[in-house]
């Protein structure tokens, strides 16, 4: 059979199944009208697309043979009649064994591929898996970094951030700096403040302040429970040693709240 006109897969299935149905009519009786007309009956029921092409492909391929052509008033109908190769075609394509064959060839080739089809599904699936995985480790990430700011607030909340009037007049200066803490943790700052950031902060606002008076400050504070001193704990010597301060037999060098 010569090659087939280039439809998409939809219309060529539509075509061979009209091609089999037009056979098949043709099976009983001698001969038929090639196309319906209103309400006489035709081997295909259009002229146009995959209908009118399985016609005429039964046509150029012998599978239907013209027999005559009737007239009525300004129409012509042709008749056909099925010839040999047109019943063969229907034994290759229609029989009960054709369509055995075909479905142990769709088997066939769906067994083929089921393992094809098994690890593929498996590599998306262990896929999907790490992009899980990875995507609940950043979210747990972003939980842990709230929560231990929410911690935070918490434990601030139980401080008070006004100091008294006594702690006031004797660290004139800590109010800003408690408030400036508070600010760098809100803003999202990682660890403890150095004590050289915070001496820096502070002596913006009050540019008199020593740093006899800042490490007496920060003494003051810490005893009314106001902040906490840190230790250095950083690889190597301390970068800015003068603004560290000695406490509880340790090397100061970071504050929290």
């Amino acid at each position: 059979m010569e090659a087939r006109p280039r439809f998409d897969p939809v219309e060529l299935q539509k075509r061979d199944s009209a091609l089999l149905d037009g056979l098949r009519a043709a099976l009983a009786g001698d001969e038929h009208r090639l196309y319906r007309s209103g309400k006489l009956d035709g081997l295909f029921p259009s002229k146009t697309g995959p209908v009118g092409e399985a016609a005429a492909l039964a046509i150029r391929e012998g599978l239907l043979e013209y027999s005559r052509t009737e007239i009525r008033g300004r129409f012509e109908f042709e008749w056909v009649r099925l010839t040999a190769k047109g019943v063969e075609y229907l034994y290759e394509h229609d029989s009960p064994k054709a369509v055995l064959a075909e479905m142990r060839d769709m088997l066939a080739a769906a067994r083929s591929g089921i393992p094809m089809w098994q690890d593929e599904m498996l590599k998306s699936l262990e896929r999907l898996g790490t992009h899980i995985t990875e995507g609940m480790g950043r979210y747990m990430s972003k939980l842990d970094a709230l929560a231990n700011r929410v911690d935070e607030a918490l434990r601030r909340a139980e401080v008070p951030v006004d100091l008294s009037e006594s702690l006031r007049s004797l660290v004139p200066w800590g109010a800003d700096a408690l408030t400036y803490l508070d600010r760098r943790t809100q803003g999202g700052a990682a660890g403890e403040c150095p004590l050289p950031e915070l001496f820096g902060a502070v002596r913006a606002k009050h540019p008199a302040i020593t740093m006899r008076e800042f490490h007496d400050g920060l003494r003051r504070l810490v005893d009314n429970r106001a902040v906490r001193l840190e230790p250095w704990t950083g690889p190597g010597a301390i970068p800015q040693p003068e603004y560290a301060l000695m406490a509880d037999g340790k090397l100061m060098y970071h504050l929290g709240r």
